[in-house]
């Protein structure tokens, strides 16, 4: 008997099925800088220089990670897309940049076309709120890597800073602020732990007493993008530094942009930590130093400031909603 390429598992009609579906998707994320719609080898993206001395290109690529089990155990996969896309704006946002476009990757162990329909959704969402450009990305089936009904994403961000706006950290001192924006819960980090320590005890529909919503809305929620707020705070504020909350928690992620001869100094009583996290606490009888090594624990975005620049940063914000909170300083 003879085999072929759909017979070992790989099936090149359904991926162009996929290709003909997201091509509308795609497409309500372009502007006048794209120059090329998908299918071609490369993706074509003319730069807009205007009002730029010194432009300096800003890049990341990043991953879901283990959420993506959640929302295929859920059924539910046009937010996972949402998600990726919004951790790469914000780990360039933070460096004062503005993002431009965002190309994605995704991997299946069986294509599924609606299934990939759903997540570039999530993509095209979360690219139209942040004002950027889906304009490529790759889809892959591999079986034998991943099982048929999984799946994973990787994507990849490029924006652009003038290269003396450039944020860094390198002008902290001793005594400044660090100011804390909440986060919309877990975001995309800490989810091997939440997964092992909750679903040995709860199914993803359970809705314990200390929730307000079952486990899987909770675990769900969109990573938040802080684009809007960032810029906000740039235009308006002599900002030192943001830190974006991501694997490693407040003090990880932090001292990235902290030089090394200072001290961060968390008053961990001055935010309310939000339930999904002391679930995760209770169930699995985690303690707080590795419960703040893993998880955000409500606080996604850090700006570090002079302490005179508080009044002004809170004026700021009040505009667009946002309740800006003081979460330690920076110590000698």
């Amino acid at each position: 008997m003879s085999i072929d390429y759909k017979k070992s598992g790989v099936n090149i009609e359904a991926g162009e099925a996929t290709v003909d579906n997201i091509k509308s998707v795609v497409k309500s994320t372009f502007n006048n800088n794209v120059l090329s719609g998908i299918g071609h080898f490369g993706a074509f993206y003319q730069l807009d220089l205007t009002g730029y001395k010194n432009p300096v290109l800003v890049s990341s690529v990043d991953g879901v990670g283990t959420k993506l089990k959640v929302a295929i155990d859920a059924g539910v996969h046009n937010t996972v897309g949402q998600d990726l896309v919004n951790h790469c704006v914000n780990d360039i946002a933070v460096c004062g940049a503005k993002p431009m476009y965002f190309m994605d990757y995704m991997a299946f162990g069986k294509l599924d076309t609606n299934i990939a329909t759903e997540i570039v959704k999530g993509f095209a969402k979360a690219c139209v709120e942040n004002n950027i450009a889906l304009i490529g990305g790759e889809t892959a089936e591999m079986p034998g890597l991943y099982e048929q009904k999984d799946y994973d994403l990787s994507g990849t961000i490029v924006g652009i800073v003038e290269k003396e706006n450039i944020i860094d950290g390198s002008n902290i001192s001793a005594g400044d602020l660090l100011i804390g924006f909440t986060s919309n819960g877990l975001h995309t980090n800490g989810y091997s732990l939440a997964r092992r320590v909750l679903f040995e005890k709860y199914n993803l529909e359970d809705n314990p007493d200390i929730l307000e919503n079952d486990i899987m809305t909770e675990l769900l929620k969109t990573h938040r993008s802080y684009l809007n707020l960032i810029q906000t705070l740039i235009k308006k504020n002599n900002i030192k530094a943001f830190s974006h909350i991501t694997g490693g928690g407040i003090i990880g992620n932090t001292k990235r942009v902290v030089p090394q001869n200072y001290k961060i100094d968390i008053d961990w009583d001055s935010w309310e930590v939000p339930k999904i996290f002391k679930l995760i606490k209770q169930t699995g009888n985690i303690d707080d130093s590795e419960m703040r090594k893993v998880f955000n624990m409500g606080i996604g975005l850090i700006a570090i400031i002079d302490k005179n620049e508080l009044t002004s940063l809170k004026e700021s914000v009040n505009s667009i909603g946002e309740k800006p909170i003081v979460i330690g300083s920076i110590k000698s």
